[in-house]
């Protein structure tokens, strides 16, 4: 059964400063990262809508492909977000224990 205790929600990780401090800086690299590739779609589209207009591939337009680009990335970034922040944090709770052994 399920524990309604208002401890019951807490994590037993902890983060410390650092941690939290690289994992913004990451997050905010990540999202200029973004910010660039949707200005370019912006900027495509307000002085260049015939080119957006154009169908390339397989009769999609740019705007539809560079659309779904945008969504793709975003999960990429998204995927790479957290493999950088679970890397940094998991790497340093194995050298504890690694360490804690050695002992």
């Amino acid at each position: 059964m399920a524990d309604f205790a208002p401890h019951a929600n807490q994590s037993q990780e902890q983060e410390d400063a650092a941690d939290i401090e690289r994992n913004t800086r990451y997050g905010l690299r990540l999202f200029t990262v973004y910010l660039f590739l949707y200005l370019g779609y912006i900027l495509l589209s307000t002085f260049t809508p015939q080119m957006m207009q154009d169908i390339k591939i397989g009769g999609v337009n740019l705007s539809v492909m560079y659309g779904f680009g945008l969504i793709i990335a975003a999960l990429i970034l998204a995927l790479i977000y957290g493999w950088l922040c679970r890397q940094n944090s998991g790497s340093e709770s194995t050298d504890e224990t690694t360490a804690g052994g050695a002992a």
